[in-house]
């Protein structure tokens, strides 16, 4: 029977399949040290990893029988795919069951950063003369507003359906233009980079992270946005260069940014702590009970099906 090496605590209700056709390594404690995955992975088939969790070229050379490595996640910059590549072994990764959670979350910070949810909940618990009053307060609402989306894959038009709903409008940029039907279905105009930015008054990046992508979001690029203009990344950390964020925030070179990444995750910019105008959270796109079950059922529907030689969600 095939040996699947499951790196991560997760629920155990998401791997009733695959337990059911395969012998699981599950760890006892929250997760497999480095050490542990090298010492086990020896006569494992496949790995179930996730996002998290490095899984570098000495682990995967470490599998002498590794085929498959299934990332429990949408983003798998955490493997080394060059050295996947290199041995032949298959990533797939997770991308249905983390859209509905993570543009709820994107929806959730828009809304909190726009009408000052999280700052005035903060100031009204340690501010003993914080103001309240009809002029007091302001944020700005949603209906008619332009929302830019960078990266229009899955998440991107799950938020675009999302954004409908609260009366905005919708314009994206992508590498490749979607054709004519979707972006009909989705009501979605597109646009460049550089009038995405000019036009937008909330711009959300959804964009994988890539050598393209690094740092695609700096000082020129918020140099063209409104001065009202809202920050949102639910994606990748460095997909935005951290210290010109924190420099176009001090200068009032646009009005506010929510982020659930980070450049150098797990640490934040220490100015970011201290901004009433910007909303943080630790990286809880896909943090919820729901989600992770069925990203288990994802990840493990990934090994199942590469071995009855019928793929799914392959990224190399």
């Amino acid at each position: 029977m095939k040996k699947i090496l499951i790196a991560y605590h997760i629920p155990y209700e998401g791997l009733e399949k695959l337990s059911d056709n395969y012998e699981i390594i599950y760890p006892e404690k929250t997760f497999f040290s480095k050490e542990e995955m090298i010492q086990r992975v020896v006569d494992c088939d496949a790995i179930l990893s996730i996002f998290s969790m490095p899984i570098d070229k000495d682990i995967i050379d470490a599998g002498k029988k590794l085929k498959v490595i299934s990332n429990y996640g949408v983003g798998y910059n955490n493997i080394d795919i060059s050295a996947a590549n290199k041995k032949g072994v298959v990533v797939t990764n997770t991308p249905e069951a983390v859209c509905r959670p993570t543009a709820e979350l994107c929806l959730g910070l828009i809304l909190s950063l726009s009408r000052r949810i999280s700052e005035c909940n903060h100031r009204l618990r340690v501010e003993s003369d914080f103001k309240w009053g009809v002029m007091e307060n302001l944020g700005v609402g949603l209906y008619g507003k332009t929302l830019g989306i960078v990266g229009m894959g899955m998440i991107g038009r799950e938020v675009a359906r999302l954004a409908n709903a609260f009366g905005m409008r919708v314009i994206y940029n992508k590498r490749t233009q979607l054709n004519y039907s979707v972006e009909s279905d989705l009501n979605i105009t597109y646009s460049s980079l550089d009038d995405l930015l000019v036009a937008s008054d909330i711009v959300s990046i959804h964009t994988p992270l890539t050598e393209d992508t690094h740092h695609l979001i700096g000082e020129i690029e918020f140099e063209k946005m409104k001065t009202s203009a809202l920050l949102i990344n639910t994606a990748r950390g460095p997909v935005i260069n951290e210290d010109d964020l924190v420099n176009a925030l001090s200068n009032n070179c646009i009005a506010g940014a929510a982020l659930d990444v980070y450049e150098n995750e797990p640490k934040i910019h220490p100015s970011l702590f201290v901004m009433n105008n910007v909303v943080i959270v630790p990286h809880i796109g896909t943090a919820s009970i729901d989600c992770r079950i069925e990203m288990g059922k994802e990840a493990g529907a990934n090994i199942i099906n590469f071995f009855n030689a019928t793929p799914t969600n392959i990224v190399n």
